[in-house]
């Protein structure tokens, strides 16, 4: 789901970087425009629309819930159960696509007759039971929401496919989402390293060689400092506050998600990491939140913090093998945890720091990035002792003795009225260039993560082909990529440790 783009910030780099679809809709229908795009080409370039015979990688279709910026309360968590039956729709779209490969080689229109026409139909009464549960609850539903029903079968054959010079934030990118271009295949339970599979990985839906980078092959301050840290500016808040929440020692995983997806089991389709807060599930409501245990060592912090799992796909398969959100959603391999989580809490460079409201709710990244495009992306991947080397679109390659970095700085502008969104991303923006918050926004600590993965191999790239890759659990049709990184944070401080914290930051004052 899509943040509020009225402008287009990153904590991370003043343009996003190329490597996923950038998608323009109009007219009702979908075309796939500028595909691999430069960071300085943003909405031009290559017109990546096939024709039905051409070999189709995966599906896309338009995010619907980052169009639904106006849902009464008392109508969204039914809104919410009709976004993840989309959701669902799609991943079964997708099965089909990667299970009958030997009857679309040989009808050139099969996918468009068997598979997306179908899917369209689904959408579009899905897409009308949203509208009717808008209105019941006294809103006004979107003119002509069918609109959205139509998807677009994305061709395994993109152009770029080599690594550019010259971007504006100086990074190496360009092709960097390349489906390889390999002969397709469907499924393979138990597989590993593509194997001549069209999209590569143990389950045939990613990640493939071109998903990963030698961080050494990275040009060092290839990414601005995040805001916060930054943070010296007249007027501004210098402090922070780290609050130490442990690394999931416990194992909590489901594939929820009570922001995006409340009262929906296997919501995300991909499992989450959980430290904080030990009652997050589904069907978790507020009250069940502030009373549930935590992992915090403080115990006056019982906010929630999430992301999805990393696996290694080395033929192995974990205990999920079978089920939702994993072996079921194309999430295959041994999941490994961090060996180090830091959440720290900074400030503003330009004012101080309001507290943040009970039950505020934060999504940062995208998890649809490779078919949503660019504007939501928002995590940094490196290695341990080259953190100055950091890339959104591909997944590094550590040398020997260095861990896997994943950073992520949150939106830290609230609107100041609510805790929550019908998108979940517009009553939040980031600071603009100049560490100032637009149109009435305020203010709050912002929540960076840094997490650490010492028990990651490096993987191997042998004749074209990715052998023991690592990747993230995603949506099936996202293929694993590096750029569907994404972060989630519920705030449930109490009173007073939220207070401490903001004196602390608006002291200049590092606690924790």
């Amino acid at each position: 789901m899509g943040r509020n783009t009225r402008k287009r910030r990153t904590p991370l780099a003043t343009k996003v970087i190329a490597g996923a679809a950038a998608l323009a809709i109009g007219g009702g229908g979908l075309v796939w425009a500028n595909f691999y795009a430069s960071a300085h080409e943003e909405n031009g370039g290559h017109n990546a629309t096939k024709s039905g015979g051409t070999q189709v990688a995966t599906i896309n279709c338009p995010d619907v819930g980052q169009k639904l910026t106006r849902v009464p309360r008392k109508a969204r968590w039914g809104v919410a159960r009709e976004l993840a039956r989309l959701d669902r729709q799609i991943t079964d779209a997708y099965t089909r696509l990667a299970e009958t490969r030997q009857a679309q080689a040989g009808d050139a229109s099969y996918v468009d007759n068997a598979i997306l026409a179908p899917l369209k139909d689904k959408r579009a009464a899905t897409l009308d039971r949203i509208g009717i549960n808008i209105n019941r609850a006294g809103g006004q539903a979107p003119r002509d929401l069918g609109r959205f029903a139509r998807c677009q079968g994305v061709p395994a054959e993109q152009p770029g496919g080599g690594q550019g010079d010259g971007q504006d934030d100086g990074q190496n990118n360009g092709g960097g989402q390349n489906d390889g271009g390999q002969d397709n295949g469907g499924a393979q339970d138990g597989g590993q390293n593509g194997g001549g599979q069209d999209n590569g990985g143990q389950a045939g839906n990613g990640p493939v060689a071109d998903d990963f980078i030698r961080i050494e092959d990275v040009p060092p301050n290839s990414r601005n400092l995040p805001n916060g840290l930054a943070a010296n500016g007249d007027g501004g808040s210098t402090g922070s506050f780290t609050t130490e929440c442990g690394t999931n020692e416990n194992a909590l995983r489901n594939s929820d998600n009570v922001i995006a997806a409340p009262g929906v089991s296997n919501g995300a389709q991909h499992q989450h990491d959980y430290v904080g807060n030990q009652a997050n599930n589904a069907f978790a409501s507020d009250e069940d939140l502030a009373n549930g245990e935590t992992s915090c060592q403080n115990q006056g912090d019982r906010s929630t913090y999430f992301w999805p799992v990393l696996r290694i796909q080395d033929g192995t398969q974990d205990i999920d093998q079978g089920q939702p959100g994993g072996g079921q959603d194309g999430n295959v391999g041994k999941i490994v945890a961090p060996t180090d989580v830091e959440l720290k809490f900074v400030g503003n460079r330009t004012s101080d720091v309001v507290a943040m409201p009970r039950a505020l709710r934060i999504i940062t990244g995208d998890a649809k990035s490779f078919t949503n495009g660019l504007n939501n992306a928002n995590t940094a991947w490196s290695c341990t002792g080259f953190e100055d080397r950091q890339v959104t679109d591909k997944y590094p390659i550590c040398p020997e003795g260095s861990g896997v970095v994943r950073t992520t700085n949150f939106q830290s502008c609230w609107d100041g009225q609510n805790t929550d969104s019908a998108n979940h991303r517009t009553h939040m923006d980031f600071v603009e260039a100049d560490g100032t918050c637009s149109n009435g926004f305020q203010a709050v600590p912002q929540l960076q993560v840094r997490l650490v993965y010492d028990n990651i191999p490096a993987p191997q790239i042998e004749n074209g082909q990715v052998v023991n890759p690592f990747a993230l659990d995603s949506f099936p049709e996202q293929l694993h990529k590096p750029i569907t990184d994404h972060n989630d944070f519920i705030n449930f401080f109490d009173e007073d440790l939220m207070n401490e914290m903001v004196e602390c930051i608006n002291s200049g004052r590092d606690c924790q």
